[in-house]
């Protein structure tokens, strides 16, 4: 059978986790995380793109692991339009 080369990334706040895996053709997301002893409960995706455990993996791809958002991404903008409208 044939082999995929995936790599995981997970960026913490102070660093990124990076782990070259090789897995068998038609592993899933959740295969690889559980190779590389990433955590199953956060959102993943492959390149960007927002995917589920069970999504099959081509050679190449890049399984990213998102962190949890520290502040929501329109309430955030709201307060910097306010700031530049103050200053």
């Amino acid at each position: 059978m044939a082999k995929l080369r995936v790599e995981v990334v997970r960026a913490l706040a102070d660093h990124q986790d990076a782990l070259a895996l090789v897995l068998e053709e038609g592993a899933t997301v959740r295969e690889a995380l559980l190779a590389a002893a990433m955590p199953l409960d956060l959102p993943v995706g492959v390149y960007g793109r927002r995917v589920t455990l069970e999504a099959r993996l081509a050679d190449g791809d890049r399984v990213e692991i998102y962190r949890p958002l520290r502040a929501d991404p329109k309430e955030a903008r709201r307060r910097r339009a306010l700031n530049r409208k103050r200053n």
